[in-house]
């Protein structure tokens, strides 16, 4: 990240970008900065400005306490001012709930696309959701932050013997230097169902995209979020899992912002 800019509570945050043309910001999700989204600005650097940043409490963002969903909310509307004062904004899973919540708050947003953002869609999921919750909680006050990081494996599916192998990676470390910012997608989910009174006053079109090779409740879940925004479109893309192909989602997410 080769630029910074101060958020509103004095947090600085690092982001680049590339390409010409209108602006668009991508939103990472859980445990991954603005290098995991990288890949995506290249191909739409094509067509339109991109621009990627690393979320507070990652990469080279600073993290001031107390979090608060608002105070990322508050990084999204400084980044666009500094960017331009307009820009389109892509959400990859908890991201995406970020990116909703930034239109919804009258941010200066012209569209927004997300993808698989992973609202739980039953009870039983909903409930899972609240002990994990707890538990992150609990992790991360005591310091305990592999655990932290093993309950989110879990969340996402991960079975043991893939986790317990992960912590055995050399790539262990950095993600145990991120858990505190599973608080914040956490928070930034809120209970997990879907916001649908929220989504309802987003003024804005929505894209809404879930790989048709992932499992069902994320397909459902994108649908329900195109169904709650009044401008709402739902499209899944084939052969696509969770970790969407750059090359496949790029030319969906350009028709749609090209609009």
């Amino acid at each position: 990240m080769d630029k910074n800019i101060t958020s509103r509570d004095g947090t600085p945050l690092a982001y680049e970008s590339a390409g010409r043309g209108s602006t668009i910001v991508l939103v990472s999700g859980a445990m991954s900065t603005g290098a995991t989204v990288a890949p995506l600005a290249a191909p739409l650097s094509e067509r339109f400005r991109v621009v990627v940043y690393d979320r507070r409490g990652r990469g080279a963002s600073g993290d001031t306490a107390p979090y608060t969903v608002e105070r990322e909310v508050e990084d999204l509307a400084a980044l666009i001012e500094a960017v331009g004062g307009e820009a389109a904004l892509y959400g990859v899973s908890s991201g995406g709930a970020l990116a909703l919540r930034a239109a919804a708050s009258g941010l200066p947003v012209r569209h927004v696309a997300v993808y698989e953002t992973p609202y739980a869609m039953s009870e039983e999921d909903l409930a899972e959701r609240a002990r994990y919750t707890e538990q992150l909680t609990a992790a991360l006050a005591e310091g305990r932050r592999g655990d932290a990081v093993e309950l989110f494996l879990r969340l996402t599916g991960l079975g043991e013997a893939v986790i317990q192998g992960a912590r055995q990676s050399p790539m262990w470390a950095g993600m145990e230097s991120m858990a505190p910012s599973l608080a914040h997608d956490d928070a930034v989910m809120g209970d997990g169902s879907v916001p649908r009174k929220l989504l309802a006053s987003i003024g804005v079109p929505v894209l809404s995209i879930a790989g048709d090779a992932s499992p069902a409740w994320m397909r459902e879940a994108a649908r329900a979020i195109a169904e709650s925004v009044p401008q709402g479109t739902y499209r899944t893309l084939e052969g696509q899992t969770h970790m969407v192909e750059p090359d496949v989602l790029a030319p969906v997410l350009a028709e749609f912002f090209a609009r």
